[in-house]
């Protein structure tokens, strides 16, 4: 794949769909303890550096959140969510305008393995959100790793390979590459 940040390999990745709902289960290990990654998860000042929003709170309690949509440098919309259960280091479910993402953060000592369940109205754009969320994790592993490449999204993500993994997901996945 292009781009200057190595992407690093799939993750792991299934789909589940169920009653009109579809669920991208994304599996990730990274390098960090929990308590470092459920920062970054829930302060907004390091959302911005790997998320495609920042929350106007940080995301660690109960309660509804605006999200406030990056695409680079530009802010392109407002979403309601709202932060549906938290658990410190260890689980995080919020509603993110209509899907829900429910981030379960597993220790194996040193590392986190990290489980995103990403749940949408979409079937169709499953391998589109894989794509999505591993130009996301990359970012959000060199983050965590003190070297910082900022948020890749929109064009940068583009540009970074995120159409090639979008094929490799639907390949990994079973579903046609169009979606």
């Amino acid at each position: 794949m292009s781009g200057a940040l190595d992407l690093g390999p799939l993750a792991d990745v299934r789909s589940e769909i169920w009653n009109g709902l579809a669920t991208l289960i994304f599996t990730r290990t990274l390098c960090h303890r929990p308590e470092r990654v459920w920062r970054a998860l829930v302060e907004p000042s390091e959302q911005l550096e790997w998320l495609p929003f920042v929350s106007d709170r940080p995301l660690d309690s109960l309660g509804p959140a605006r999200l406030r949509m990056t695409d680079d440098s530009a802010d392109t919309g407002l979403l309601d969510g709202e932060v549906l259960e938290a658990d410190f280091a260890r689980l995080l479910v919020f509603r993110w305008g209509e899907d829900v993402l429910t981030w379960d953060l597993q220790s194996d000592d040193t590392n986190t393995v990290l489980i995103l369940r990403h749940t949408t109205t979409l079937p169709d754009h499953l391998s589109s959100f894989a794509a999505g969320w591993h130009v996301c994790i990359a970012v959000l592993d060199r983050f965590l790793e003190s070297c910082p490449v900022g948020r890749i999204v929109g064009l940068r993500a583009i540009r970074a390979g995120a159409p090639e993994l979008k094929a490799l997901y639907s390949a990994r996945l079973g579903l046609p590459k169009n979606d």
